[in-house]
């Protein structure tokens, strides 16, 4: 036998906390009835909640009557689910008097004793139980062996595989498959809930049903994949596939009309699907938080992220998130890239040869003041380098590079015959394209920590010349911040600031000029808002 369960209810509520709404959840309700779906999950029993008609998740079974009690629609089998801990067994009125056909446990494997024995209190009030194991992937042949005696012990309805990060291949998925059909007593079920970091949780799906050849078992999906991250098997997908393969015959348009009528509004605001986001976690085998945790460092690069996920570890700690870990990896990943003092000695070679320096910012007066620009380099011939881009009518030595987006609008140019000549100093949260970068400095260091934009490119660039003995700087294009959306002449490059956030951050950077740099000569040879003189020219531009 072939069941299909509905999990939008539950599994989709992550998206938006499942707050669906008491019409929409009796709506998609209905419709799955209508489908002829075999099962569905309602959504989480969990004691930590208070009830919520508007939500799919409650605190008791009492709850699950009378939200869906009042439907008049209702499919075979009716489920919710509890994450093993979160929803004590006196919550749960015995089955004879509740709404609910099963529940469905959830538990990782350093619990899976504890668990089985909350399965078994579950099914001694008469629930169809389903032992839920979370992240399938984690588990050692020796520990699936041993997860096969408990569950033989207690004989749930069902033990289902979950691929909790998306992480399964097909060769592992029929080898873990294999383990639990050789050793998990023929009258019980498998089951199989996937998820689409891979953009395998359909494919897998099929191959699952093609591996279940004489054991009952249950396949997860739904509606149009709705679910944590990546999302899960679209519903509709499954369906079809079990209909054309399988000669089943459940009706896809309901599962259509709850999409149109349920489901879209929320992915226009609530996306979820295959993201690069979703595709590192699952590629390191790491838990998704990781990401979130070095993405959040200001200005690190996919790749580089992409590195220190690969490094975090060993074992469990990949996908049982641990902010300590993530912070050990990307420390490393920092260390391994200091190479600061090499830099610094090649960066302080070529300023020595040119005798003075001429910073070249991208505000607008490099366009407006570009006659007093030219004058300055024909006087002192300085070294001349511009900050994360490259000027058109201003020749340039190197370019000092600590955004990635920036680097990419700029790679290109920097491949031109005419631009052959121009160095890259770059930050070490860019990764280079075509060649390595003439120079690299570890970006940590170099952030403004009580600056609200904490990695201003200037005040970075200023770090390193100061670790290079620069006694003097001329700059120009550096017009400082302005409410008016006018501070760069190029627009892709603005940022948005209210009128005290940039009055302050000007004020900011008058101060780190004037005080923190008090023993640097600055030669100002454009209009500028650092100098002291300044709110009063910002009608000059």
């Amino acid at each position: 036998m072939i069941q299909l369960l509905d999990c939008t209810l539950r599994d989709g509520g992550y998206v938006n906390d499942w707050e669906f709404g008491s019409d929409v959840i009796g709506s998609v309700y209905a419709r799955l009835a209508d489908s002829g779906v075999d099962i569905v999950e309602i959504g989480f029993l969990d004691d930590r909640r208070p009830f919520d008609p508007n939500r799919s998740i409650m605190p008791d079974t009492d709850c699950a009557d009378r939200i869906y009690g009042p439907i008049p629609a209702r499919p075979p089998m009716a489920v919710g689910m509890i994450d093993y801990g979160t929803c004590r067994i006196e919550n749960l009125k015995p089955c004879a008097e509740s709404y609910l056909d099963g529940i469905r446990v959830i538990f990782k494997k350093h619990r899976m004793h504890e668990a089985l024995d909350f399965c078994a209190q579950v099914k001694n009030l008469g629930y169809k139980v389903f032992a839920q194991l979370v992240s399938v992937t984690s588990y050692e042949d020796a520990e699936l062996i041993e997860l096969a005696k408990l569950v033989n012990d207690v004989h749930p309805y069902v033990v289902s595989m979950v691929d909790t990060y998306g992480l399964v291949q097909p060769d592992r998925l029929r080898h873990i498959f294999g383990i639990l059909d050789s050793h998990v007593d023929r009258d019980i079920g498998i089951g199989f809930h996937a998820h689409n970091n891979f953009q395998l949780a359909f494919a897998n799906s099929m191959l699952f049903l093609e591996l279940a050849k004489d054991r009952d078992v249950i396949v997860d999906g739904t509606l149009f994949g709705m679910g944590k991250g990546a999302g899960n098997a679209p519903l509709e997908l499954v369906a079809m596939h079990l209909n054309e393969r399988y000669g089943k015959s459940y009706k896809i348009n309901p599962m259509l009309d709850a999409i149109e009528e349920c489901i879209a509004d929320i992915y226009k605001t609530r996306p979820w699907g295959y993201k690069t986001y979703f595709y590192m976690a699952a590629y390191n085998g790491v838990h998704p938080d990781y990401v979130r945790q070095i993405q959040n460092k200001p200005n690190v690069s996919v790749s580089a992220i992409n590195d220190v996920l690969g490094d975090i570890g060993p074992g469990d700690s990949k996908l049982l998130y641990n902010r300590e870990a993530g912070e050990a990896a990307y420390e490393r990943y920092e260390r391994a890239h200091d190479v600061d003092e090499e830099s610094t000695g090649k960066l302080r070679a070529l300023i020595e040869k040119a005798g003075h320096v001429l910073l070249i910012g991208p505000g607008k007066s490099v366009r407006l003041q570009k006659d007093r620009i030219e004058q300055y380099i024909s006087d002192a011939a300085p070294l001349v380098i511009s900050i994360n881009y490259i000027p058109e009518e201003i020749r340039i030595d190197d370019v000092f590079v600590t955004k990635s987006n920036r680097y990419v609008e700029m790679s290109r140019a920097l491949g031109a015959d005419e631009n052959a000549h121009i160095g890259v100093i770059a930050t070490s949260n860019v990764d280079a394209r075509e060649k390595p970068f003439d120079i690299v400095f570890a970006r940590e260091p170099l952030l403004e920590v009580q600056e609200n934009i904490v990695d201003n490119s200037l005040l970075m660039l200023l770090k390193i010349l100061d670790r290079c003995g620069v006694t003097e700087i001329a700059l120009a294009g550096f017009d400082g911040y302005s409410d008016r959306d006018d501070n760069y002449f190029n627009p892709k490059m603005e940022y948005s600031f209210i009128k005290n956030e940039a009055f302050n951050l000007n004020r900011h950077m008058r101060y780190v000029i004037n005080e923190v740099y008090s023993h640097i000569r600055f030669e100002f040879v454009t209009y500028s808002r650092y100098t002291d003189v300044h709110d009063s020219y910002d009608t000059a531009f």
